[in-house]
């Protein structure tokens, strides 16, 4: 179970303390969100939680510093996000930082496969991993050399379009999790996009993955307003659709 929260939502204190209470429902990896004004996979929920933590100052090197206190968490911390805030600081800058904040992976929603050979190398020279992305449209061929350049595990999307909530799951991914499980068999198998209730996350592991990733279906609750308490117990029922 992956959780995705973008940090600094709904304030600093709050992100650490909806952190704390997506592990004790269950969590097994945290993916924090790195704000950014473009984020061009994501959909109208993690749109507004970008702009809001942006708005209140969050920036990468925030996001650093807020990791640095999740450390007592005791689950891996993947940070997601776009790869401009990486160029403008340096790929070696960040991967150091983000290294000395103690997360354990990064995910670059906007760099692909074939222009991430550096950003890969910095990364397993400080031993982050780099999460590489594939999708519907992805042939096994391809897939196959994303998947070999990607480590901790493979991010499988599960339909075209952007993160969000959906009502049904498409009908093809069972074929599409057979893929990608054929073309990353070293690697896990976490599919994310469009999944927000149990008994989806159900259907996703009855196709054959390995993880589920949950990231605007909880941000939803938190920017209605959701207690810790709230997210704790959402995760909880997520997390029994993994059983």
């Amino acid at each position: 179970m992956i959780c995705y929260l973008t940090a600094g939502l709904p304030d600093e204190e709050g992100f650490l303390e909806h952190c704390r209470a997506a592990v004790e429902g269950g969590a097994d990896v945290l993916e924090v969100g790195v704000p950014f004004s473009d984020p061009v996979a994501d959909g109208a929920v993690i749109q507004m939680a970008s702009a809001r933590a942006l708005a209140s100052g969050v920036r990468p090197a925030k996001v650093f510093e807020l990791v640095r206190q999740m450390g007592d968490l005791d689950v891996p911390i993947v940070l997601m996000g776009y790869y401009n805030p990486i160029f403008v600081m340096g790929e070696k800058d960040f991967v150091s930082q983000a290294k000395s904040a103690e997360a354990d992976g990064l995910i670059v929603a906007d760099l692909p496969m074939q222009e991430s050979e550096s950003l890969g190398h910095a990364c397993r020279e400080e031993g982050l991993d780099l999460v590489q992305i594939a999708g519907p449209t992805t042939g096994e061929v391809r897939m196959r050399s994303i998947a070999d350049r990607s480590s901790g595990f493979l991010y499988l999307v599960s339909s075209l379009g952007t993160t969000g909530a959906r009502d049904s799951l498409p009908v093809g991914l069972h074929d599409l999790v057979r893929t990608a499980k054929r073309a990353a068999d070293r690697l896990p198998v976490a599919v994310g996009f469009g999944i927000s209730r149990a008994e989806q996350v159900h259907q996703v592991i009855e196709c054959g993955a390995d993880g589920v990733i949950v990231g605007s279906a909880l941000l939803a609750k938190l920017l209605e307003g959701a207690t810790p308490d709230e997210t704790k117990a959402f995760v909880c029922e997520l997390k029994s659709g993994t059983r």
